[in-house]
């Protein structure tokens, strides 16, 4: 009989050593996930943040510009408008050589070139954008140009709203596409059809427009809301020590400025802190299948009950040979399998009424539904009157 030696014994142990203690690390980890799970359900929803005016708010008045013109971008690889197509292409280039003292009008019908292409250039200006300021512009084609990489824009009025020219645009064409094509395939990546140039345009006259001088202001608010207009107006009288502001509308609080410094009274405004308030309201994009639920989201106690009939046919042929020399023929024995899904595992699920987000998210998560069919969950919910929110579709 053979007896085992101490050192044979060693390396079993150990291994079942190492082992239990592995074991125990597990379980004493899923012992803290669980704590700390049960402590993250246990808290209530996160205090609602405080935030500055000058990120809710806007100054009336004080806003961009949009500007628009039509320009020529030069220089291309061959990927340029076709002349004979794009009429507005050949007539701006005969119209821009034209200026330049280059009579092109008796070879009109001679003129062929695929490196020149029609654009538009739009572009924002700024508030209290000062002559000679750059900002930036954006260029799309408008021909049948394939690719603006390495092109030049000319020179290019941009125009304002009113006909005046605010600015003047110019420079190297930055597409950020990738484009490459082949005999058999090609690749793109971007759109190689629209650029942008930084600091591309020049700013030829300012929108008149002063904060000295008025005898009050206004403040907007980019999402509209009483209660939150009234904590701003509310937030400014407190910092003030007077009862220079008042909300006007959900949208506009009107604040006193006579005998104040425009510039410093608002630096110090717009670093107030409020509590913003929001409308319960639950967004849905059907075509992606996005669904955004704001904190104040509340549903009614109802019953859910949710499931599809899905069927599979799987095709299966298979392949039948005669036995060698028996001069048969082989044949395709078609085979078909049909399996019916009616999700007959899912059950009627029920949500409390009152319930918050976290809970609401959590009731619709153990129903085991995809964001298509909770959009279909939700909004059969707000015809059943339980969800207490606006629904908004796009």
């Amino acid at each position: 009989m053979a007896v085992a030696t101490p050192g044979a014994m060693c390396p079993t142990r150990c291994s079942l050593a190492k082992k239990a203690f592995a074991r125990a690390k597990i379980a004493w980890a899923a012992v803290l996930a669980a704590a700390s799970i049960g402590a993250c359900l246990l808290a209530g929803p996160a205090a609602a943040q405080s935030v500055r005016i000058k990120d809710i708010a806007d100054v009336e008045g004080v806003r961009d510009n949009q500007l628009v013109g039509y320009g020529l971008v030069v220089g291309l690889a061959g990927t340029g408008d076709r002349l004979r197509t794009a009429i507005f292409t050949r007539q701006s280039l005969i119209g821009m050589l034209e200026r330049l003292g280059v009579n092109t009008r008796d070879n009109e019908a001679r003129l062929d070139t695929r490196n020149v292409a029609a654009v538009m250039v739009t572009a924002n200006l700024p508030a209290f954008a000062r002559p000679g300021s750059r900002i930036d512009i954006a260029v799309s084609a408008l021909g049948d140009a394939t690719n603006l990489q390495g092109g030049t824009l000319v020179v290019t009025p941009l125009l304002g709203a009113d006909g005046e020219v605010y600015a003047v645009a110019q420079g190297a064409v930055a597409t950020g596409a990738v484009a490459a094509r082949g005999a058999a395939t090609s690749i793109q990546r971007g759109v190689p059809t629209s650029a942008r140039i930084a600091s591309g345009a020049i700013v030829e006259r300012e929108v008149p427009y002063s904060l000295a001088g008025r005898p009050n202001i206004r403040l907007s608010l980019r999402n509209p809301d009483m209660t939150t207009a009234r904590r701003i107006a509310a937030a400014i009288n407190q910092s003030t020590g007077s009862t220079s502001a008042v909300a006007t509308d959900p949208r506009t609080v009107a604040v006193a400025m006579v005998g104040r410094d425009p510039v410093g009274f608002l630096a110090q405004i717009e670093q107030l802190r409020v509590e913003p308030d929001q409308v319960a309201k639950v967004v849905i994009e059907e075509a992606s299948g996005t669904i955004v639920m704001g904190a104040n989201v509340r549903v009614s106690t109802v019953a859910i009950a949710q499931g599809n009939l899905t069927i599979r046919i799987t095709e299966t042929p298979q392949v039948a040979q005669p036995n060698p020399f028996a001069q048969g023929e082989t044949v395709v024995v078609p085979r078909t399998n049909i399996e019916v899904d009616d999700q007959a595992q899912r059950r009627v699920g029920l949500l409390s009424g009152g319930v918050s987000l976290q809970e609401l998210v959590r009731g619709l998560n153990a129903l085991g539904v995809g964001p298509r069919d909770l959009i279909a969950i939700l909004q059969s919910i707000k015809a059943a009157g339980a969800l207490q929110a606006e629904m908004e579709l796009r």
